[in-house]
């Protein structure tokens, strides 16, 4: 049996975000995790599938900013956070749960 080379590349959630709902599920998901690098990352995973430059322009950021914002060692102001989310034509909200 001859031995065959299996080409692998990172896996990247912004390609599998293909509609409004799987953003929003996608955060969502995050958000009830509660780790904040989680949520960043998966905000900058949105912004990159509906294309960074756009998502800055909205937010009114520059692109590399956002960039630096939303990375793994980025740790952005909650206003750039509620910036980005809105730019992302998401919304934030809040639900009581049993303590």
């Amino acid at each position: 049996m001859e031995n065959e080379k299996i080409t692998t590349r990172p896996w990247d959630a912004a390609e599998h975000l293909e509609n409004e709902g799987d953003m929003v599920a996608y955060l969502d998901a995050a958000l009830e995790d509660g780790d904040p690098a989680l949520i960043i990352a998966v905000l900058g995973d949105i912004a990159r599938a509906k294309g960074m430059t756009l998502v800055a322009r909205e937010a009114g950021l520059g692109r590399e900013s956002l960039y630096k914002a939303l990375s793994p060692t980025g740790n952005p102001e909650f206003a750039t956070i509620l910036k980005v989310v809105n730019a992302l034509g998401l919304r934030l909200h809040v639900q009581s749960v049993p303590l």
